[in-house]
């Protein structure tokens, strides 16, 4: 599922955001999730209300559309959101959001926190970018065959990884599946990486294998 930011006007606001192309679904499969409003069709630019402002708003305008059209469940019990968290990975829905209640929308500013289930496996480290003393990312091998490309790596990490592939980095070039270009190497380093429960093509570097 894809996420999109749209910017209704005054009137037909579900036509300006695409949504009536939903009609032709079937109505008792819901395919479109709204979390947030930011521009309302009567009050105008609402990214300084607070969030829990913003999702009332949210909620009456979607009071009289329903499916397959709503909103993502939310909760301000901890309880609640816990239980949400242990079970709906069997649904292929790999964490939770949190919010701070009375925060505004802040374009361009990470103000909330992903909360996601993880295992860690270990990966092969088959290419980089940035130069081979201090790379920006990893590219690796998964257990699954897939090549997936890491998180920035932090600094200390990246001075770590550096003197690990020392003279085992090769001048070779490839790309991924998406086509971004990436320096090989054949050094057999090894890495711990987190990846989501899903199938989520950017993994975390947790440290060099022991």
């Amino acid at each position: 599922m894809r996420a999109r930011t749209c910017t209704p006007g005054p009137s037909n606001w579900l036509a300006a955001c695409g949504f009536l192309a939903f009609e032709l679904q079937d109505y008792a499969n819901p395919r479109a999730f709204a979390f947030d409003v930011l521009g309302h069709p009567d009050l105008g630019d609402v990214r300084g209300h607070s969030y829990v402002e913003r999702r009332g708003l949210l909620l009456e305008l979607l009071e009289e559309v329903g499916p397959p059209i709503q909103p993502v469940p939310a909760t301000d019990d901890r309880q609640v959101a816990l239980v949400w968290y242990q079970a709906l990975p069997e649904q292929g829905i790999e964490g939770i959001v949190a919010k701070r209640a009375a925060s505004p929308y802040r374009g361009n500013r990470r103000i909330w926190q992903k909360i996601r289930h993880s295992e860690t496996v270990d990966a092969a480290v088959v290419g980089y970018t940035g130069t081979a003393a201090r790379p920006r990312y990893l590219m690796v091998a998964l257990p699954d065959s897939r090549i997936a490309r890491s998180q920035r790596l932090p600094p200390l990490l990246a001075g770590q990884i550096g003197a690990a592939l020392g003279v085992g980095v090769t001048d070779g070039r490839a790309r991924i599946e998406d086509g971004e270009p990436y320096a090989t190497t054949a050094v057999g380093l090894v890495v711990e990486v987190a990846a989501g429960t899903t199938r989520h093509p950017v993994v975390t570097v947790v440290r060099i294998h022991s």
